[in-house]
Formats: structure tokens, C-alpha cells, sequence
């Protein structure tokens, strides 16, 4: 009987919560409109209550969203951003820069003694890059490139890590056929010994020496960098606190480690490009344009006048 007699509270402790958990679940099939209403929607006035609630919830989010701040994930900085959405020359800016790290260069030891003009400098026992002189150097290495796309020039960007061939690649691909890539090795002898690399076919049926090399490693492709030397072929190049401005004609001094300072530079570079070709295609157009007015007027025996009024 004792057994019993203490077994009888445990019984009816378990039928208590046997009981509280069908009435939780009965509760949770129900639908609740917010914390602070304990009972289900039962009733049509209810559910006239809950929309008016809504309304008045738009109502308030459509009045106060104008003081609100507009920043979201489109016109904010996203690391990505610089790789699919590079900024234009014009749009460069210090702090895109600082956040792309082309500040950092190496350490204290292994600065360069060319390099002491584009050094700020040093945090750390490592050497501060100056940006104040990178940003008008960037800028002018734009516009080499924007002429050099005008002119029906040819561009190679080379990058040989494997966190630089997505980004000469696509630095290629904007700016269309004019525009080559060498993203795992430079082949020695590309530009000196093209004869016998290409054949006498190919370099004459077609463009084989660029008119404009950028180098986003210069320093693991200085072999590369003698031959457009070689062939008198002008060079862009990211040189770091441990490289020789020297090496290339237009130095960009910037964190040649670091691949969103590439992506960035890389970017700015391939849009001044595309807006070189944007630039040669109106001109061929306006002179498609003056070659048919002239083929009119020589038609017509005015020649002269379309002449002199062009």
C-alpha cells in the first residue's frame, strides 16, 4: 500500500503534463497576431483588427522610411564590388585605396632606396606607402591607357598568382578585343623570339606585340618586363616598397601582395580602356558620317562647301 500510496502523486504528475502538452499543441495550430494578444483570431472581428493593425504598421513604415537612412548592400562598399564593379578614373578615390590595403607596403628592411619618394612612412617596422602620390600616378596611367584603346592600340594586363587570373581576366574582357591577359606564365621569347614562337603566318596576319603591357607582379615577371623594354613597348606596373620604381615606365607605388589593391587598379585601369574604345568608336562613326556627306555632295558637284564646313 506504501508503494501505491507514493506512486499515486507521480501518476497524477504525469497526467497533468500529458494534458498541459495536448494543450500546447492545440495552441500552436492556432494563429497569433503578435506577443500581446494570448488569444487565437476566432472571430471576422478579429481579423478586421489584424488588418487594420497592418495598415497602420504600413502606414507608419511609408511615413518615417523618408528619414530613414538609404544605404543598402547596392550603393555601399562590398569587397566584391571591385572585381564585377570597378570605380572609373574620375571616381578613385584616398579612402577606396585605404580600403583596398595599397598602403601597406613591406618591412623597414627591405624598402627599396628608389623608393623613398613614395614612402610616407613607417608603422610598425613596416613601410606606409604614400598614397598622395599614388592616386595622381594611377590617374595618369589611366589616361595612357584611355589614348592607347583611342588609337586602336592592343593592351596585355599580366598577372601570374593564382588570386590575379580572375582579375586580368576580367580587366581583359571589358575592354573588349583589344585586350589580351597572361594569367599562369609568360612564355620567354613572346615578344623577342615571336617568329619563331608564333610563325611567320600569324605575325603577319596579326597583332603580336602589344602597345601597352600592365603588369600586376612586376617583380615575379621581370623577364617579361626587359623584353617590352626591348621592343619599346611601354609598361604600367604595381610596384611595392621592395621594387625599383625604375623597372617600369609608369609606376603605380601600391601593395602588389594584396588582391583587392589589384582588383582596384586593375578596374580603374580597364574602364579608362573602355572609355578609350567608347571614344574610338564615335570617331569612326562621325567619320563614316563626313565620308557620306562628301560622297552626297560630290554626287550633287558641292564638294567644295562639304570640304571647307568640315
Amino acid at each position: 500500500m506504501s508503494t501505491k500510496a507514493g506512486l499515486r502523486p507521480w501518476l497524477s504528475a504525469t497526467r497533468c503534463m500529458r494534458r498541459s502538452q495536448l494543450l500546447v499543441l492545440q495552441h500552436k495550430r492556432n494563429v497569433f497576431t503578435s506577443s500581446d494578444q494570448p488569444f487565437p483570431l476566432q472571430s471576422p472581428d478579429d481579423w478586421q483588427l489584424l488588418q487594420d493593425r497592418r495598415i497602420r504598421f504600413k502606414m507608419l513604415i511609408d511615413l518615417f522610411s523618408k528619414h530613414g537612412s538609404n544605404v543598402t548592400r547596392d550603393n555601399t562598399f562590398q569587397p566584391h564590388h571591385q572585381l564585377h564593379r570597378p570605380l572609373a578614373p574620375s571616381e578613385a578615390t584616398l579612402s577606396a585605396l585605404i580600403a583596398a590595403g595599397a598602403h601597406f607596403g613591406h618591412a623597414k628592411s627591405l624598402l627599396n632606396p628608389n623608393f623613398m619618394p613614395y614612402a610616407y612612412g613607417v608603422r610598425a617596422g613596416i613601410t606606409i606607402i604614400d598614397l598622395d602620390s599614388t592616386l595622381p600616378l594611377l590617374r595618369r596611367a589611366a589616361n595612357l591607357t584611355r589614348a592607347v584603346v583611342a588609337r586602336d592600340g592592343t593592351v596585355v594586363f599580366v598577372g601570374t598568382r593564382p588570386d590575379l587570373r580572375a582579375v586580368v581576366r576580367k580587366a581583359a574582357e571589358r575592354i573588349g578585343p583589344q585586350a589580351f591577359h597572361v594569367g599562369e606564365r609568360w612564355l620567354p621569347g613572346t615578344l623577342t623570339n615571336k617568329l619563331q614562337l608564333f610563325g611567320s603566318d600569324v605575325t603577319k596576319g596579326q597583332r603580336v606585340t602589344p602597345d601597352l603591357a600592365i603588369f600586376l607582379n612586376p617583380l615575379a615577371n621581370i623577364h617579361a618586363i626587359r623584353e617590352c623594354a626591348i621592343q619599346h613597348i611601354p609598361t604600367i606596373g604595381i610596384v611595392d616598397s621592395n621594387v625599383d620604381p625604375r623597372v617600369v615606365m609608369y609606376a603605380i607605388p601600391a601593395n602588389d601582395e594584396s588582391p583587392r589593391a589589384a582588383e582596384l587598379i586593375a578596374g580603374v585601369l580597364s574602364i579608362a580602356g573602355r572609355e578609350g574604345r567608347v571614344l574610338r568608336d564615335r570617331e569612326e562613326q562621325s567619320k563614316e558620317l563626313r565620308q557620306s556627306r562628301y560622297m552626297r555632295a560630290k554626287e550633287r558637284g558641292t564638294t567644295r562647301y562639304v570640304t571647307d564646313s568640315n
